[in-house]
């Protein structure tokens, strides 16, 4: 962390811009393996202040783009990873310029109203392709009248009122401010914090910057370390590490130092403990330097460093920078009722990474969200589990990581208990049993029985049971006393579920013996007269008592067909005074009416049923986005084909981002109109819709989905519309594009018109124009005019831009003017073969009659061309020749008024060669040499000659003068006894000709003085008899591992080598290696057994004698360690 600056030394110099300044710390270079070069690209460099509370600071930085390939990257870093650009706002704002003159880029980052959290170390890089360079400074904040013993204490504190963009560290404006009780004691005297941290020891450091309020232990150890350090040359160290050093995750950094002694060895520490050589640390000792590589650094290389010398050291800081991780996957908005467990889901760029949890701006994580939240990792996956959502956990989730941050809404509703199944009406005998049975969507909920009002209780003819979310009354034995209205109400809800008991009393009356047959069914309780209602999927079993004698015949009918059959799934059921009409599973085609005829001797009964089935309707049709707001969309659909027999009650609406799997609800309560407005959506964000019917049944299945659409606002009204120009019978405009555009973007641009006073307008252009400019024609010659310009995106139309003042069509006058650019206003001198293209501005108005002259006289060579518009006049030559120099004059003229301009034009190429080259006097080592001037000088002037001269031996020829202004030169330091030539070169500002002339004659240095002479080489002989200068040495090694024995001899020539065991000579035996590198010679012998021990020699032999070596050689077994340990 970077030591605050001392506010003592620095006073109130921050409110000022700052100018160049020493860096606190350079940023380190070997940041490896290094992808760019660290150069020297800052021209100017921020400088580190100590601002003022409450005021603004500005930090200027330049950097030389002169040598760069391409446009340098700025990025301004707050501690050791926080990209300051992603809290550009009102707190932060950045600025960049660009000086084509010097080709110099100016960077400025301003701190608007300085607060406490601002203060700190901060860092700007600068890359270029291959090359980058950075600086850092530190910011130390001061309070407003505060004496010094405060701000001392300010420098290590991180609390304030940072605001949105003060960064992501300071946490401590989210505590409560306790208010100070006022205290009648004595002011106390004040202390300086130093002078007891000097005094005490490092034991008590902790105790002493928590009785003082000092939170950053860190920085107060640093700068006490530099209080206490007296500063010293250093005897051991030429040059030390630099104070830091950054390197990104996963990098290699190298730690670079010079010492006075190249011979003395060094140690390197890493926080207080030794650095051991391994594949991650390597050490490098190259002369004087000595190099500390660290390889794919990791978090826990980020520490403090040292390298030791005696009892000298040298200390460095090696920070670690993670990559951001960035959020691949968005949160997801969720709509859902009380208790229902959530879960948001945000997934990242790399697995492990950290992410922080916020709700409402408040942090969640595992010390303060206690049972109702849980955090889980799964990979790149990280969710937010809350078990049972209130009403208090509404309002905006966001998950955020060092490099993207995500947010979702989550909205809570009120639990609405759903009825699955009703209780129906029952008409039971005696004695029978009576189930009354219902369904509710909550498993959790529980009820009470109600009959007429009154509470029924449990008993052995009456239980009551809950099983999931089915609640039962049984009554077994049914008395005429339980008849009646019964009720199911849920606890907790407004809801009632009613039916009633009918009781069938079974009276026994004598009577004759004929009885006409009669048919005993009452359909009042349907609703309708004879009509019974069936839901789709559900059985119907109508039992119909039937009366007569004798029993009489039952025949049902649909239509005009008979139902006879007694199995299948629509069916009759017979019995002695009872008939039963069975369809199992009802379907669409069992709709109808159906009559059941009785029969006996004594006559006939018929009744007419209607069977009315019923279902859940369709699903809409034609679900479509009409049109869009900024956050909202108005949606429409068709209402489903078929409404399932059941009027339509209404509908319900989900929405989701597309690509997402997680459907939203928009409304629990059915929506009963086609039309519906969706709203609290993101802008520039996807969406689909679909929706649901509801009728008395139930709910449809879902529509199909409706074309993606993008909630967007239309633009904000263009800008500065002012009027360009304007003709007899057009008017030219521009304007400047909105303030606001949105994620929807522009279109283009509709212009209309009118005449003042009237209110219709009228548009000037069919498709929209996406300049900032347009010409509006065949306007009414004279007449006053309004315009206004209008911006279109997928939105809709903007508000209109509308000028304040009607313009008046007619020609504006204006007299011919010549522009002439200030670079023409000089001779123009150009290449031979060279492309020229002169633009010249001219004004005027009606458009000017323009005329081109050389020389006085009209231009007519067809290999200079020209082009003119309205505002300017083109001369174009495509390869310039030499003859094209001259005088150009371009005149415009307007009735009896003109204006003209001169332009000079030289083409030039290289000159010729001088001509006539010759020496014309040779005295001593010197020579005369004298030419005339070029025949061609290129159309320039001859600004000078270069001279050359070349040893007739060697031919090579070499500089004698350059830029010689005059057509003769002295050759002076010539060589004596040697011939010389000479060529000579002429220039002008193309440069040097590409042929010399070369001179006629040469000039001789005669020699003079005595000659010496040199005594005869003799050839030293070499030859010698070999010599052994190294014996071979005795040996005693263990059976079974290799070994070697050696010597060195020298000889010449060079000796042949005869290796011997035991005398006799060792032939091509595989077990034994020989070896002869310059001279060593090397015997090896391959697992030696006790066999291989005896005297072993080697003799050299060539033409001058002879040499001999010899050695003892004692192969030992191997013993067991028991053997060993007896021994």
């Amino acid at each position: 962390m970077p030591e605050p600056q001392n506010p003592e030394a620095e006073g109130d110099k921050a409110a000022a811009a700052p100018a160049v300044a020493q860096p606190a710390v350079e940023h380190a270079p070997g940041e490896g393996p290094p992808m760019s070069e660290l150069t020297g690209m800052f021209v100017v460099k921020p400088e580190s202040v100590t601002a003022t509370k409450g005021k603004d600071v500005t930090f200027v930085a330049k950097v030389d783009s002169s040598n760069l390939t391409r446009k340098p990257a700025m990025k301004w870093l707050k501690g050791k990873w926080l990209d300051l650009a992603s809290k550009a706002g009102k707190h932060l704002k950045f600025k960049e310029t660009y000086d084509r003159n010097t080709k110099i880029y100016t960077y400025e980052m301003s701190i608007i109203k300085v607060v406490d959290g601002d203060a700190g170390g901060y860092r700007c890089e600068v890359t270029s392709k291959d090359k980058c360079d950075s600086c850092t400074f530190e910011v130390s904040v001061q309070a407003v009248q505060e004496d010094q013993q405060d701000n001392i204490l300010e420098a290590f504190k991180r609390s304030g009122d940072a605001g949105e963009d003060a960064g992501d560290l300071d946490f401590s404006a989210l505590l409560k401010k306790r208010e100070k009780k006022p205290r009648d004691e004595e002011p106390k005297e004040e202390v300086d914090v130093w002078e007891i941290l000097k005094a005490a020891k490092p034991c008590d450091y902790e105790k002493i910057a928590f009785q003082y309020g000092i939170t950053d232990l860190r920085g107060m150890l640093k700068r006490l370390k530099k209080m206490r350090a007296e500063p010293k040359k250093s005897d051991a160290f030429l040059s030390k590490l630099d104070p830091a050093y950054s390197v990104d995750k996963g990098k290699r950094i190298q730690l670079t130092l010079e010492v006075a002694d190249p011979d003395i060895p060094v140690k390197w520490l890493k926080n207080g403990q030794e650095i051991k050589p391994s594949a991650k640390y390597v050490f490098e000792s190259v002369g004087n330097k000595r190099t500390l590589t660290i390889n794919k650094c990791n978090l826990s290389d980020d520490a403090a460093y040292e390298c030791v010398i005696g009892e000298e050291k040298c200390f460095t800081e090696v920070f670690v920078k993670e990559p951001p991780v960035t959020i691949t996957k968005l949160l997801d908005d969720v709509h859902t009722v009380v208790g229902e467990k959530v879960e948001f889901e945000v997934e990242v760029s790399e697995e492990g990474a950290n992410v922080k949890w916020m709700k409402d701006g408040v942090e969640l994580n595992r010390e303060t969200a206690g049972s109702k939240y849980r955090f889980k990792k799964d990979g790149k996956k990280h969710i937010l589990i809350i078990n049972e959502a209130t009403t208090e956990d509404i309002g905006m989730y966001y998950a955020f990581t060092n490099g993207g941050e995500s947010k979702a809404e989550l909205e809570v509703e009120e639990k609405e208990l759903e009825v699955l199944q009703s209780i129906a009406d029952l008409t039971v005998k005696s004695a029978e049993q009576a189930v009354f049975k219902c369904e509710v969507s909550d498993e959790k909920v529980t009820g009470k029985w109600f009959k007429d009002g009154v509470e029924v209780q449990a008993s052995d003819r009456i239980k009551m049971t809950h099983i999931g979310r089915t609640h039962k009354l049984v009554i077994d034995d049914v008395k005429p006393s339980d008849a009646g209205d019964y009720t199911f109400v849920p606890d907790g809800y407004a809801l009632r579920l009613s039916a009633k008991l009918n009781f069938l009393e079974i009276k026994i009356d004598y009577v004759p013996r004929q009885d006409p047959p009669k048919i005993h069914l009452d359909t009042s309780a349907t609703g309708s007269k004879n009509t019974i209602t069936v839901v789709a999927g559900n059985k119907l079993r109508l039992d119909v008592e039937i009366t007569g004698e004798p029993a009489p015949t039952v025949c049902w009918m649909k239509g005009d067909q008979e139902v006879s059959v007694t199995e299948g799934r629509v069916r009759v059921e017979t019995r002695k005074t009872l008939s039963s009409f069975v369809i199992e599973g009802a379907e669409k085609d069992d709709e109808g009416y159906y009559s059941i005829t009785v029969t006996n001797p004594a006559g006939e009964d018929k009744m007419k049923i209607f069977v009315k089935i019923v279902d859940v309707p369709n699903p809409p049709e034609n679900v479509k986005c009409t049109s869009v707001g900024e956050d909202s969309a108005m949606i429409t659909w068709d209402p489903p084909a078929f409404d399932g027999g059941v009027p339509i009650k209404g509908y319900l609406m989900e929405r989701k981002k597309t690509g997402s799997s997680r459907w939203t609800k928009l409304n629990f309560d059915v929506y009963e109109s086609t039309t519906y407005e969706a709203k609290k959506m993101i802008e520039g964000v996807l969406y689909e819709m679909r929706v649901f019917a509801v009728n008395g049944i139930g709910i449809s299945q879902p529509s199909a989905n409706s074309k993606p659409f993008m909630p967007i606002a239309p633009t904000s009204e263009p800008t500065r519309l002012m009027v360009d120009d304007v003709t007899d019978t057009t008017c030219a405009l521009k304007w400047r594009p909105p303030e606001k555009i949105g994620a929807g973007g522009i279109n283009g641009y509709i212009i209309e018109y009118s005449i003042e006073g009237s209110d219709q307008w009228v548009q000037a252009n069919e498709e929209p124009v996406e300049k900032n400019q347009y010409r509006v024609k065949e306007l009414p010659v004279g007449e006053k005019m309004l315009f206004r310009v209008v911006a279109v995106n997928m939105a809709g139309r903007s508000p209109p831009a509308t000028l304040g003042q009607a313009v008046t069509i007619r020609e504006i006058v204006e007299n011919p003017k010549i522009r002439l650019p200030r670079q023409l206003r000089t001779k123009l001198i150009t290449v031979v073969g060279e492309k020229v293209n002169l633009v010249i501005p001219f004004q005027g108005k009606p458009r000017p009659v323009v005329t081109w002259l050389k020389d006085d006289v009209l231009l007519e060579d067809k290999t200079v061309g020209t082009r003119t518009s309205e505002v300017d006049s083109i001369l174009f030559i495509r390869s310039a020749e030499r003859t094209h120099s001259g005088k150009y004059t371009l005149s415009v003229q307007i009735e009896n008024v003109s204006d003209s301009a001169d332009i000079y034009i030289q083409v030039v190429e290289k000159p010729g060669p001088p001509i006539a080259v010759h020496v014309t006097d040779v005295w001593g080592f010197n020579a005369a040499l004298e030419w005339k001037p070029p025949k061609d000088d290129g159309n320039s002037e001859i600004i000078g000659y270069t001279i050359h001269k070349a040893d007739m031996k060697t031919k090579e020829w070499f500089t004698v003068y350059e830029h010689n202004r005059r057509p003769s030169c002295t050759v002076s330091d010539l060589v004596m006894g040697n011939e010389y030539s000479f060529r000579v070169f002429s220039e002008n500002i193309c440069g040097l000709s590409d042929e010399s002339g070369i001179s006629k004659n040469t000039a001789v240095i005669t020699k003079t003085g005595l000659l010496h002479n040199l005594a005869p080489y003799r050839e030293k002989d070499m030859n010698c008899s070999p010599k052994f200068t190294a014996p071979l040495v005795d040996r005693s090694v263990i059976a079974g591992y290799t070994t070697a024995i050696s010597c060195a001899v020298r000889g010449n020539p060079k000796p042949k080598i005869i290796w011997m065991k035991n005398n006799m000579i060792i032939g091509e035996d595989p077990k034994f290696l020989m070896q002869n590198n310059q001279g060593v010679l090397t015997l090896n012998i391959r697992k030696p057994s006790l066999f291989d021990g005896g005297r072993y020699s080697c003799m050299a032999i060539n033409d001058h004698g002879e040499d001999k070596v010899e050695c003892k050689l004692e192969v030992r077994a191997l013993q067991e360690k028991g053997e060993q340990e007896k021994k």
